[in-house]
């Protein structure tokens, strides 16, 4: 399997598991709220279904992103070789190595470290378009690009 596929799984992997995190938050909140409706009525019943309805709206804005990023991620051809850099590029620098892709953290494959990053993320940003070869500075350091795949 080729890294670039490793990477994507494992991208898939961590959304989806922040997925079925936020999933379990929603159906938790709707049981409370349930539960605090068959409860006792007054101002200490309203304030607690204020902050559950919060609760659910703050859950289901982070459900929607997810989604996004989950979209984002589907766009990606892991068959696909990138001359110039974006979107589902793997790159390789003289710094650290990245997955243009959603941003996820350090993903670790092997004895190598990578970084899932957005193409709207600062470093994303510097990366795009560019190619083997091209230097970038990001916070007072300069890095070469050794690879792209």
């Amino acid at each position: 399997m080729s890294v670039k596929q490793q990477l994507y799984n494992r991208c898939e992997s961590l959304l989806n598991e922040r997925l079925r995190v936020v999933q379990k938050t929603i159906a938790d909140i709707q049981n409370n709220l349930q539960s605090e409706t068959k409860s006792s009525a007054g101002d200490k019943h309203e304030t607690g279904r204020a902050m559950l309805q919060l609760e659910r709206e703050k859950a289901g804005n982070q459900l929607a992103e997810l989604q996004k990023l989950s979209e984002t991620l589907q766009k990606i051809d892991v068959k696909m070789k990138h001359n110039t850099i974006a979107l589902g590029s793997v790159v390789k620098t003289t710094g650290s190595n990245y997955f243009i892709s959603v941003s996820v953290g350090e993903i670790k494959l092997k004895n190598e470290s990578f970084y899932g990053i957005s193409v709207a993320t600062p470093m994303g940003k510097l990366l795009i378009s560019k190619s083997v070869g091209d230097e970038i500075s990001f916070r007072a350091q300069t890095f070469t690009i050794i690879d792209v795949l």
